[in-house]
C-alpha cells in the first residue's frame, strides 16, 4: 500500500477526535479506528500517519495495533471470527470449535483469510464469558455456549450474505443454557 494517505474527511475526523483528549497520544485508539474504517486495516504507512498525529513513534503505534485483536495489519476477510482460548473456553470446547471451523469450513486461524476471502479466524484471549463458554465473536455479534451446530448456522449465514443471526433469535444448535 505504498503511498497510502487518508482522505481529507478522515484526517479531519481523526484530528477532531484526538483534540477531545487531554493529550494527543490518548486519542490513539480513536485515530486507529478511523484509519481502519477507511482503509479496512492499519498498514505501516497508516501507522506512521497516526504516529505523527498523536506525537509518538511508529513503533509505539505498532505495539498498540498488535496488542488489540480488533486491529488488522493486513486486509481481513469480510467476516472476522474470534474464538476465545482462555482456560474456561478451552475446557468447554474452544479447541473443538477451532478444529470444526478449519476441518469442515476451511477457515484456519493460521491464515490471514480463507481461500474465498470471506473469513478471518483469530484465537483471542478472554471474551469475558467464562460462565457461558465457549465464547466467540463474529464481526460485532457476540456468541456464548457455542457448538459446532451453531457455528454451522453462522457460517451458512455469512456464505449466503445474510445478516448474522443474533443469539437471542436462535442460531441453529445454539441454546441459551449452554446445552
Amino acid at each position: 500500500m505504498a503511498g497510502f494517505s487518508l482522505s481529507d474527511a478522515a484526517l479531519r475526523r481523526m484530528r477532531e477526535a484526538i483534540s477531545r483528549f487531554p493529550t494527543p497520544r490518548a486519542g490513539i485508539l480513536h485515530a486507529l479506528w478511523i484509519v481502519q474504517e477507511e482503509a479496512g486495516h492499519v498498514s505501516r504507512e497508516a501507522m506512521e500517519i497516526v504516529a505523527s498525529e498523536v506525537g509518538i513513534s511508529p513503533a509505539h503505534v505498532l505495539e498498540v495495533v498488535t496488542f488489540y485483536t480488533m486491529f488488522h495489519t493486513e486486509p481481513p476477510g469480510k467476516h472476522v471470527f474470534q474464538v476465545c482460548r482462555t482456560l474456561s473456553c478451552e475446557l468447554m470446547g474452544a479447541g473443538r470449535i477451532l478444529d470444526h471451523l478449519r476441518d469442515r469450513h476451511g477457515i484456519d486461524a493460521g491464515k490471514k483469510r480463507s481461500a474465498d476471502g470471506l473469513f478471518t479466524l483469530q484465537e483471542v484471549e478472554c471474551l469475558a464469558a467464562c460462565g457461558r463458554a465457549p465464547a466467540m465473536q463474529v464481526d460485532d455479534v457476540f456468541y456464548e455456549s457455542v457448538t459446532e451446530a451453531s457455528v454451522d448456522g453462522i457460517v451458512a449465514a455469512c456464505r449466503e450474505g445474510k445478516s448474522l443471526p443474533k443469539p437471542e433469535e436462535g442460531v441453529p444448535g445454539w441454546t441459551s443454557n449452554g446445552s
